[in-house]
């Protein structure tokens, strides 16, 4: 891997707290429980009061160390909503209590929504906890692989708590729809049926693989781009529209990384959230999307009870993912839209033979995706541009 330029271990300002570790849908598709790692099997379903006790007091020293001022802690799980409400309530007040006075601390829930109604958006709307939902299309597209373990169609109750959680009084705390993109959807009527429930953003989110565990459509000896074919045809009716009507985090970052600004996403650019996951039972991990490359591979071997968060900032796999921020897999150098993709989303460049030094199976759809946003905004650059200014972008 080439380095470029320094390197440093960044202080954690995002802390994802698998409050709960099982899940009451069973999607095909889940980094969770359908790749390789299953150690979710061995751990406790739920994170005991000891163990979110001994997390807020870890979270508060590291932050008050660092001098952080602004950090997030995501409720994650497995289905955190599956705690129930004075389990993430009384989490949430650890946490605010342990961290220092002059820290801003956000926070979200990540939900699958489908017990998510006006007692648990009561809860988050009186503690501020921005909603996260996940949602995959309109009805057949979501059902398609988001189902119950008895097979259970999803969507009629997720369409029921994103309505309520688009209505007043909780519109506030509506955070987004995270939307996994899945080949067989149609592109625009997959887009469209997310912009009826109005969300303040969505998250298009590649099938988390890699070269060993290739994604769903992707082979590797193929020179196609079905998932950046699949971006192009939304981002051109999100760009073209008159007055667009949400923010999709991805062609922002885009965006901005081609005007000389920062990524929003750690799917793309050099932008790194310094991330860390606590698991149910108090364990310190790396990035769960690791859990598709081999098992293991997000484990430190450290825990909140006997370890600071400093600590896991010296462990060689945290320190890895940290330095992927700035190293450039051999495979991607003098790539013209290197520093836009920045490499990709570090565990999707996972190779049976270089590991993390190779570029992302998804390589050629970045390369799809980024191009064809370059020439759209290049081309309005260039209307809007004076016959005399130079063009701002190359």
């Amino acid at each position: 891997m080439e380095l470029r330029g320094l390197t440093p271990w960044l202080p954690f300002r995002q802390f994802v707290v698998k409050i709960h570790g099982w899940c009451d849908l069973a999607c095909d598709y889940c980094y969770v429980y359908e790749h390789v790692d299953q150690s979710w099997r061995r751990r406790p379903r739920a994170m005991s009061a000891a163990v979110v006790d001994a997390t807020a007091a870890r979270i508060g020293e590291h932050l008050r160390r660092h001098g952080v001022r602004e950090a997030r802690v995501i409720l994650h799980g497995g289905e955190p909503l599956l705690a129930g409400p004075a389990h993430l309530a009384r989490t949430v007040a650890a946490v605010r209590a342990a961290a220092p006075a002059d820290t801003d601390i956000g926070f979200t829930v990540q939900t699958n929504a489908v017990r998510l109604g006006h007692e648990f958006l009561r809860l988050f709307l009186d503690q501020h906890v921005r909603v996260g939902v996940s949602l995959d299309g309109g009805l057949a597209a979501h059902n398609r692989h988001r189902r119950s373990a008895a097979g259970a169609e999803s969507f009629p109750r997720v369409a029921r708590a994103l309505a309520l959680l688009g209505s007043e009084p909780y519109r506030p705390i509506y955070g987004g729809i995270l939307c996994t993109i899945d080949l067989a959807n149609d592109p625009l009527e997959a887009y469209r049926s997310l912009l009826a429930f109005e969300p303040p953003m969505i998250d298009l989110r590649l099938p988390h693989g890699n070269w060993v565990h290739p994604p769903p459509g992707r082979h590797p000896a193929r020179t196609g781009t079905p998932y950046g074919d699949w971006l192009v045809a939304v981002f051109d009716e999100w760009y073209d529209a008159p007055r667009r009507p949400v923010a999709i985090r991805l062609f922002d970052s885009i965006i901005q990384l081609l005007l000389g600004g920062a990524s929003g996403t750690e799917d793309i650019g050099t932008t790194r959230t310094g991330a860390v996951v606590i698991d149910t039972d108090g364990s310190i991990q790396g990035s769960d999307v690791l859990k598709t490359t081999v098992p293991g591979a997000p484990e430190t071997g450290l825990d909140v009870f006997s370890h600071s968060f400093d600590d896991a900032l010296a462990v060689p796999s945290i320190r890895a993912e940290q330095r992927s921020a700035y190293a450039v897999p051999r495979a991607c150098g003098g790539c013209d839209v290197l520093d836009v993709c920045g490499g990709g989303l570090y565990a999707h460049r996972f190779h049976p033979t270089a590991g993390f030094d190779f570029r992302s199976v998804y390589c050629l759809d970045l390369l799809r995706i980024i191009r064809h946003v370059r020439r759209r905004v290049l081309a309005d650059l260039a209307a809007r541009r004076p016959p005399s200014a130079s063009a701002p972008l190359t």
